[in-house]
C-alpha cells in the first residue's frame, strides 16, 4: 500500500484539510479490477449546449443514432432461468420480449404483433407457453414464429415474411441480459471493453434483488446521467455524505466509451473537520462488517483501513467470498458508467443499479430505474425477489441521498430553458460529465464530426 496522488491540487480547493489516501497500486492489486489511473483525455473546455436537454431535434438525433444503435441493459438473467420465462423492457418508443428458450438459450423481439401492432405483453417479467395477441389470436412460439394466424386464408398476400417476429441480438453478461435494437451491432465484448475485467470480480450472481423500482422523473435523461456522474455536487445536495465518504480525493478514469469514479468510503471528507467521535453512517459501515463500533480503539481516521482488513480476516467465516477483490473494494465505492444510460456503484456486499430511460415522446421527461442487490452470504436461504413499485416523482421517497437528487432535476431541466443560460461550464470534477457528452457526439455527429453551432 502507498499513497497516491490525486488529479488536482486540494490545496488550493475549498478543504479544510489535505488528505493523502492509502490506496492499493497497480503493484499490490490483487484482483482483475484494474487499480491504475486512466490517463485524462483532453477533451477541451467549450460549453455544453443547453439545448440538447430540451430540444425534440436532438432527441430524435439520440434516437436514430444512439439508442437504435447501441447495447442496453435489459434485466437480470435470473428472472428469466426457465423456458418461457421473458422480459418485457422498454426504451423509448420501442418495447421488446427477451425470451428463455427450450435450449436455455435467449432470444429478443419487439413486442408487437404483426398484424395490427397490438403489443403482446406489458412491461414486467412472467413466464409463458406462447404469445397470443389478444387483439384476434395471432400467436407465436416462444422463437417468435407465427404458430397460428386464424383465417390465413383470407389474406391474399399471405402471412408477414418468414412467418416470424424479427429477432433482435441478446445476450447475457455477468447475471445480466442486453439487447439491442441494432440487428447489425458489433459484438458485445467489444461494446463493453475494458469493463468485464472490472466488474466480474464483484460476482453479481451471488447477489439477490432487494430493491426494483422505476419512477418516472421531470428531467431529460442526460441531466440524470450527470447527477451520478461527478462528486462535486455532494457538498451542496448531499452535505450528510461528508461524514462518510471522501468527496475531494477520487480518481477519475475515462475509457473508450465508458468511465468510472473510485471514491474512499469510511473516510470523512476534507470539506469538514475531522470529527472526534465516529459518526454514525461510519459506524453502520462497521457494524455491516461484523465490527463493534463501541470496542474500536483507533482514530476515525484509521477505520477505512481497519474495515478493510477485518472484513478480509473475517469476510470467509461470514460466508462472504472476497478473494477476487483487493483490499480497496471491501471498503470503497467504485463507481461506473456504461455508456449510454447505466449507472453502477459496485461494493464488495451489494450493488446499487442506476437504469436512466429516455421518455417516448418527450425530452423533459425520463424514467429511473433503481436497482439494488445484496451478497447472500454462503449457506443462507435466498430471498424471495422483491416486487416491482413504478409512481411519479413525490409520490413516495426513494432514500434520502435519492430524494435530494429527484428534488433538484427538475429545476436544473426548467432552468437549462433559460435564454441566459448557453449551456453546461464544466470543470475538472465534472471531467466524467464531459467525457460522456463526447462519447455521445462521437455518435451522434461521428469522431471529430461535430461543428460550430451543433447542439
Amino acid at each position: 500500500m502507498t499513497h497516491k496522488p490525486v488529479t488536482w491540487d486540494t490545496s488550493k480547493m475549498d478543504v479544510k484539510r489535505v488528505v493523502d489516501v492509502i490506496r492499493v497500486t497497480p503493484e499490490t492489486n490483487t484482483s482483475r479490477t484494474p487499480v491504475d489511473k486512466a490517463p485524462d483525455p483532453e477533451l477541451g473546455h467549450d460549453v455544453i449546449p443547453a439545448a440538447r436537454y430540451y430540444s425534440p431535434e436532438f432527441m430524435m438525433l439520440e434516437w436514430e443514432r444512439i439508442w437504435t444503435k447501441v447495447w442496453l441493459l435489459g434485466g437480470r438473467a435470473d428472472d428469466i432461468p426457465e423456458p418461457g420465462d421473458y422480459i418485457c423492457t422498454e426504451i423509448g418508443k420501442e418495447s421488446v420480449l427477451i425470451v428463455r428458450q427450450h435450449d436455455g438459450s435467449l432470444r429478443c423481439f419487439p413486442n408487437v404483433c404483426l398484424h395490427r401492432g397490438n403489443r403482446l405483453r406489458p412491461e414486467g417479467i412472467g413466464n409463458a407457453q406462447m404469445f397470443r395477441c389478444m387483439y384476434h389470436h395471432w400467436t407465436y412460439g416462444l422463437d417468435g414464429k407465427i404458430e397460428r394466424l386464424p383465417d390465413l386464408c383470407t389474406f391474399p398476400q399471405g402471412g408477414p415474411p418468414g412467418m416470424t417476429l424479427p429477432s433482435l441480438p441478446v445476450t447475457e453478461w455477468n447475471a445480466f441480459v442486453w439487447f439491442s435494437l441494432n440487428p447489425d451491432v458489433e459484438p458485445f465484448d467489444d461494446y463493453i471493453a475494458p469493463l468485464k475485467d472490472h466488474l466480474e470480480p464483484y460476482h453479481p450472481e451471488r447477489m439477490a434483488w432487494k430493491r426494483d423500482v422505476t419512477v418516472e422523473w421531470d428531467c431529460n435523461w442526460k441531466a440524470s446521467v450527470d447527477a451520478f456522474n461527478e462528486t462535486y455536487h455532494v457538498q451542496g445536495i448531499h452535505p450528510q455524505l461528508q461524514w462518510y465518504l471522501d468527496d475531494v480525493n477520487v480518481q477519475i478514469d475515462c475509457y473508450e466509451r465508458h468511465n468510472r469514479y473510485l471514491i474512499p468510503f469510511a473516510a470523512i471528507s476534507p470539506r469538514v473537520a475531522m470529527p472526534s467521535a465516529i459518526p454514525p453512517a461510519i459506524e453502520e459501515i462497521m457494524r455491516h462488517a461484523g465490527m463493534d463500533p463501541a470496542e474500536y480503539e483507533g482514530r476515525v481516521s484509521d477505520i477505512r483501513r481497519d474495515v478493510q482488513l477485518f472484513k478480509r480476516k473475517h469476510g470467509k467465516a461470514q460466508g462472504k467470498d472476497y478473494s477476487a477483490l483487493n483490499d480497496d473494494q471491501l471498503t470503497d465505492d467504485y463507481h461506473y458508467m456504461i455508456f449510454p444510460n447505466v449507472a453502477l456503484n459496485v461494493h464488495a456486499d451489494d450493488v446499487m443499479m442506476f437504469r436512466q430511460r429516455p421518455h417516448a415522446s418527450d425530452p423533459n421527461k425520463m424514467l429511473y430505474d433503481v436497482w439494488v442487490f445484496e451478497l447472500v452470504p454462503e449457506g443462507e436461504p435466498w430471498p424471495e425477489r422483491v416486487k416491482h413499485r413504478r409512481f411519479r416523482h413525490g409520490e413516495r421517497s426513494i432514500g434520502q441521498v435519492l430524494d435530494q437528487d429527484a428534488y433538484n432535476l427538475p429545476t436544473v431541466q426548467a432552468g437549462m430553458k433559460s435564454e441566459s443560460f448557453p449551456g453546461l461550464w464544466i470543470g475538472e470534477q465534472e471531467l466524467r460529465i464531459r467525457h460522456f457528452h463526447k462519447v455521445l457526439d462521437d455518435y451522434i455527429y461521428g469522431p471529430g464530426g461535430k461543428q460550430a453551432g451543433d447542439l
